[in-house]
């Protein structure tokens, strides 16, 4: 078995997410004889945040590679970064290290083709809704991306920010995202990408009527498969 390397702590939340499924997925597909091993290097997530608010890309390149790096020399077989929005840098992350990274993006995108989509809507951070990082790993793939309208994004922005981030769940907030979500379904949506680690703390596939692309869960299959190949 391969050490999966976590870059975590975007939020803590997600974290926790990650390496419970690293576990349970590991404890399923070996019929219960093994766990996961995983390293993971958890940055502080409000430094990070105020580094994003300010769009200072490069500095939050330099404490995630640094990150990165420190999980390669530990022993890691692989890399994840335990965030949408941070794919942002991925690029310069996958230059500085030599094991596998795993893309979060590309890894959905491959969950969307399986279920034969071409349209589907991004719902994450605003830097991930408004920037191509993610949107261009669908488009290398042929899937269509939309997103809902500017006032819609600063709302969904806010949610995950100011509640998701810090573990707070309401049925407000969930309510306010379903509106949004039949919103991108009228538009033509035939799927729905839950574009940030949180958010799948607040929406379940249960709760609509279209498939639900579970970024985080993808994103940690993809590493076990890795990891016991």
């Amino acid at each position: 078995m391969k050490t999966i390397g976590l870059v975590g702590g975007t939020g803590w939340v997600s974290t926790l997410d990650y390496y419970r499924y690293f576990n349970e997925l590991v404890y399923k597909n070996t019929n219960g004889s093994s766990t996961a091993e995983v390293i993971i290097n958890s940055v502080n997530y409000p430094a990070i945040a105020r580094l994003t608010a300010a769009g200072k890309w490069q500095d939050i390149a330099q404490i995630i590679t640094k990150a990165a790096v420190t999980l390669e020399n530990a022993g890691a077989g692989c890399i994840l970064l335990g965030a949408n929005t941070m794919h942002n840098i991925a690029p310069v992350v996958q230059q500085a290290i030599k094991i596998p990274f795993i893309h979060i993006a590309t890894e959905t995108g491959k969950e969307i083709l399986k279920k034969g989509l071409k349209k589907v809507a991004l719902l994450g951070t605003k830097y991930t809704m408004q920037m191509d990082f993610f949107k261009d790993k669908l488009s290398d793939q042929q899937i269509e991306t939309i997103v809902p309208d500017e006032e819609e994004i600063i709302i969904v922005n806010d949610i995950i920010y100011k509640e998701l981030a810090l573990g707070i769940i309401t049925e407000a907030s969930k309510n306010t995202y379903l509106q949004i979500m039949k919103k991108l379904k009228e538009k033509g949506a035939e799927g729905i990408i839950l574009g940030c680690t949180e958010i799948p703390l607040l929406i379940k596939q249960t709760d609509f009527n279209l498939p639900l692309f579970d970024t985080t869960f993808i994103h940690a299959n993809a590493a076990v498969e890795f990891s016991l190949r």
